[in-house]
């Protein structure tokens, strides 16, 4: 009997829509763009039950009398079937899930969400979830395998995988796909379906083919769409979307996206039945009836339609397969008939003659017995491929590995024992730094069109003043291009058409009336990645070679690159190149870095020391920060930027994933500066990359070293500290590269990371951690010590002031010693430590003894009264100049007669915030200018306030005198 195609009737609302059968076979489930989830008992049901589960519904799943769906609002939820009540929620995502199935027992749920994750919820206990994380896009659809051992899914980064559920583990991916950045853009919605029963095949659509991939082994064969045995009125190149086995598993059915439907025979590899879709409109959802007997399918319209009557071409066909060739079923080209009418008469074929041959593989020999086609069919034939097949299905294209032919009579080989340690990592591919990759459909910063013979190319400079539209060019085939404001550097790539790869170079800044070169390089070989600096450029190819030009076209060095280039990055005489040490294993990338300094002094800085990245991630993003200093980013958004001062070390600091709402949002790094402290990114919205229209904004996220307890008062100084010390490394590195630095931001620099040490000894000595306190005033300057032994002391810490006398003493010997002596004046005062080490000593006679003083003596003798800060005895004699006091040094000292005359740490604070305060309130006179200051000044914490007069005095230098009221 014929399979019969029954008129399609309106079900949903325009867009995506999915369909299921309950486990009777009664009611026929279906769900839409309109939110709605609809049962119907047949096709005629005129009066369905709706239940609606949110804004939009993508997709569903029914066994055992529980509906869960897939909703808009970020949920799976479960309903009672067929009653339709809520029955509470399985799990939720940050963003939609996509696609969501049972297994065959019903007490699972998988679903694929797109913020990249795949969840495997226990429907007895909803919180006995596994997440299995791997994919970098929207995950298209999973399938559990029917002994719930592993998970396949799809995703839109192209990979299929296969996940072994109780160990979250990704046993093997395939790069079968056409990359995309979301579902809607995707070319198919590539629904897998693993065999029933059986599970010995995994079944993917992968464009115009079906691969069926063998369990365990991995290996697959092809189901082709079309026999190239016949003609048909449709097109001949429809990527199939859904696949669906039948129940007992020896019937594949798949739709396409124009409307496509054919049925396999598996076993024989024979297209037993094709259909095609009454206007022509994809085909998002199939699902078989658990008889076999029909199958139900919906479209991008709303639409739903049956195909019934297929239990008799289902039955027969493997006795159709034994008796006839595609020859006798599509014997007319034009015939649109069932392509089961005239299966009778294959008895009446003709035999072949020996010497004919026909390229069609799925012929049948003229025994009438079918041909073994591979070894995938039978697993007892079928020969392990141990641990080499694993290792390649990663690397080797989808068709150079195969599965072999083996006769039916061939004895089974003895199986090998399975690899199953770590398993190589697919090197990450070259890119160029600021640029989206090319399978979107819109790029950063490069916009092209094609047309039918060339490639045109316009590019946008932005930084470039006057300069919006730079040139249109002609090129062959594009690859990446660099732009600087001296120059733009492009490279094409006509290697395609068996020619020379051309480099060309548009010189902005030359003063003739030649503005542009171009370079041919060595047959064979392509540039993978290039960049600009001060003066040159660099390009680096296929021939794990690098090669130097300068700006204006002369070959310079030319030198090997120990591994296949990553990327690149130039800043002024800087060049960084990112290249592959070697293979990385479990999902890390073995890279190394190279930094080279042009120049008077040419040098390698860092001399191929491996990339330190986050766990399982690749190299995002690789380039300088404004002030020249080399900086890279990982895909699991960790900031990574050079410390010169520790041996050229890499330190974390900032996670981008820390500022994102949702997991599957992004930042896209456009620059980073160092002074002042800030990270410009572009936010992506459920993407890594952001989109060209409309314009994107550009955010701003701090830097935030990831040291420990960062929440805690002590953490949160520490932290600030530390990096602003790492941060202002670059003015050393700038002044010995003979470049001008700003002098006053650099003082401004110190004296925040001094105030902070002082912050952080005042707080040190308020919880009563004096070792501590020491530490601290190791990292002060000289000055800033001289605060601290004052803060000890009138903190009733004679100890720690002691010590810090000490330290004062050590400081000022290494001044001593790299300042030229001064020429002493009369009785200069000469501190010498003792053998005993606390002291102040003062030479004696020549008998050799010492005269000892404190510094604290003179700090109590003259408490009451304002006095030059560590004079010799608290008298006024003549001052004398010290190395430790010599920064310090006060005013030839006069009769105080006023108090006006002295600065207390009140008028202080008050000089240092009036802007502040007129700002804040312009219309007050001075009077009420100085009450909001000791309303301000009052409010302030006794610790706080003395630090704060102890910084200012610092910056003033001491030039008067002070009276701490604080």
């Amino acid at each position: 009997m014929p399979c019969e195609r029954k008129t399609m009737r309106y079900g949903h609302s325009e867009g995506h829509t999915d369909v299921c059968f309950d486990d009777t076979g009664k009611y026929i489930v279906t769900c839409g763009s309109d939110g709605d989830v609809r049962i119907w008992e047949s096709l005629d049901d005129d009066d369905p039950k709706s239940i609606n589960v949110g804004e939009k519904a993508y997709s569903l799943a029914l066994k055992n009398g529980k509906l869960v769906t897939a909703a808009s609002n970020n949920t799976v939820q479960i309903h009672t079937f067929p009653e339709g009540d809520p029955d509470g929620i399985l799990t939720r995502f940050t963003t939609n899930a996509t696609h969501i199935t049972y297994n065959s027992s019903g007490s699972r749920v998988a679903a694929g969400s797109s913020d990249f994750m795949v969840k495997v919820v226990e429907m007895s206990d909803s919180s006995q979830q596994k997440t299995l994380r791997g994919h970098n896009a929207p995950v298209l659809s999973v399938t559990f395998d029917p002994k719930d051992e592993f998970l396949a899914s799809a995703s839109c980064d192209g990979s299929v995988a296969v996940w072994k559920i109780e160990e979250q583990t990704q046993v093997i991916s395939w790069p079968l796909l056409q990359k995309s950045n979301d579902v809607i853009n995707a070319k198919s919605l590539c629904r897998l379906a693993w065999q029933p029963k059986a599970a010995k095949l995994l079944a993917v659509p992968v464009e115009t083919t079906v691969q069926l991939y063998q369990r365990d082994s991995w290996s697959f064969s092809h189901l082709h769409l079309l026999s190239p045995s016949f003609s048909i009125h449709c097109s001949s190149h429809q990527a199939i979307n859904v696949v669906a086995w039948s129940p007992c598993g020896k019937f594949l059915a798949a739709g396409s996206i124009g409307g496509l439907l054919t049925v396999w025979d598996v076993e024989s590899k024979l297209c037993v039945e094709r259909q095609t879709h009454e206007k022509g409109y994809t085909v998002c959802g199939l699902a078989w009836h658990p008889s076999g007997g029909q199958i139900a399918y919906t479209d991008t319209e709303g639409c739903l339609g049956v195909l019934d009557g297929l239990s008799s071409s289902s039955s027969s066909s493997s006795t159709t397969a034994a008796k006839t060739s595609y020859d006798d079923l599509f014997d007319d080209d034009d015939d649109d008939r069932p392509m089961d009418e005239g299966v009778s008469e294959g008895a009446r074929s003709p035999a072949k003659n020996p010497g004919d041959e026909d390229d069609d593989d799925d012929l049948m020999p003229a025994t009438g017995r079918a041909r073994n086609r591979s070894a995938f069919l039978d697993d007892e034939n079928s020969l392990d491929t141990g641990s080499l097949k694993l290792g390649l299905d990663k690397f080797v294209d989808d068709d150079d590995v195969g599965s072999a032919i083996v006769p039916p009579a061939a004895a089974a080989a003895p199986l090998r024992p399975v690899y199953d340690g770590p398993m190589p990592t697919p090197p990450q591919k070259a890119f160029q730094p600021g640029s989206t990759p090319a399978h979107l459909m819109h790029r950063f910063m490069v916009r092209a069109s094609h047309t039918t013979q060339a490639l045109l190319l316009k590019v946008y400079v932005n930084d470039v003043p006057g300069c919006r539209i730079v040139k249109t060019l002609k090129l062959i085939t594009h690859f990446f291009s660099n732009v600087t404001y001296a120059a733009s550097l492009y490279l094409s790539l006509p290697s395609l058409l068996h020619l020379h790869s051309k480099l060309q170079c548009l010189h902005f800044s030359s003063w003739d009336t030649n503005k542009e070169w171009m370079v041919d390089l060595p047959k064979g070989e392509d540039v993978r990645a290039l960049c600009l600096g001060q003066g040159w450029a660099a390009a680096a190819t296929s021939a794990l070679m690098l090669r130097l030009f300068s700006i204006g076209g002369v070959q310079r060095e030319l030198f090997s690159l120990p591994g296949p280039v990553v990327c690149m990055a130039g800043h002024g005489e800087q060049l960084l190149v990112v290249y592959h040490r070697g293979t990385g294993f479990d999902g890390e990338q073995a890279l190394g870095v190279q930094l080279l300094q042009f120049g008077h002094k040419r040098r390698q800085v860092i001399h191929g020391e491996p990339l330190p990245l986050s766990r399982r991630s690749h190299l995002s993003w690789l380039g300088f920060t404004a002030e020249g200093t080399p900086c890279f980013i990982d895909s699991e958004g960790v900031v990574r930027l050079l410390n010169r001062s520790l041996g050229n070390m890499w330190t974390p600091v900032c996670n981008t994933r820390d500022n994102c709402k949702g997991k599957s949002d992004h930042y896209w790094v456009v620059g980073v500066h160092e002074n002042p402290q800030q990270l410009r990114c572009i936010p992506c919205k459920g993407s890594r990359y952001p989109p060209t229209l409309p314009r994107p904004a550009v955010a701003i996220l701090p830097f935030k070293l990831p040291l420990c307890q960062t929440t805690t008062e002590k953490g949160q100084m520490e932290e600030q500290y530390w990096r602003s010390v790492l941060l202002h490394n670059h003015y050393g590195f700038l002044s010995s590269s003979g470049y001008e630095i700003d002098e006053e931001g650099q003082s401004q620099a110190q004296k925040e990371q001094q105030e902070l040490l002082m912050k952080m000894f005042a707080l040190s000595c308020k919880l009563e951690r004096e070792f501590r306190c020491v530490e601290l005033a190791e990292l002060m300057t000289q000055n800033v010590v001289t605060l601290a032994i004052r803060y000890a002391s009138r903190s009733r810490r004679m100890a720690l002031a002691q010590r810090l006398s000490d330290l004062a003493l050590e400081k000022a010997n290494q001044l001593q010693g790299e300042e030229p002596q001064e020429e002493e004046e009369e009785e200069p005062l000469q501190y010498t430590r003792r053998n005993t080490g606390s002291g102040l000593g003062r030479p004696g006679s020549a008998g050799g003894q010492h005269r000892v003083t404190n510094v604290l003596d003179s700090m109590i003798s003259s408490s009451r009264k304002p006095t030059a800060l560590l004079s010799s005895s608290g008298s006024t004699g003549k001052l004398n100049k010290t190395p430790v006091l010599k920064p310090l040094a006060p005013r030839p000292k006069t009769k105080v007669q006023h108090n006006s005359q002295i600065e207390t740490g009140f008028q202080l604070w008050l000089e240092e915030n009036r802007r502040i305060l007129l700002a804040d309130n312009p219309e007050l006179e001075e009077t009420d200018v100085i009450k909001e200051a000791m309303g301000r000044f009052r409010t302030l914490s006794a610790d706080d306030r003395l630090v704060r007069c102890l910084t200012q005095v610092l910056s003033v230098g001491f030039c008067s005198t002070l009276v701490l009221d604080c």
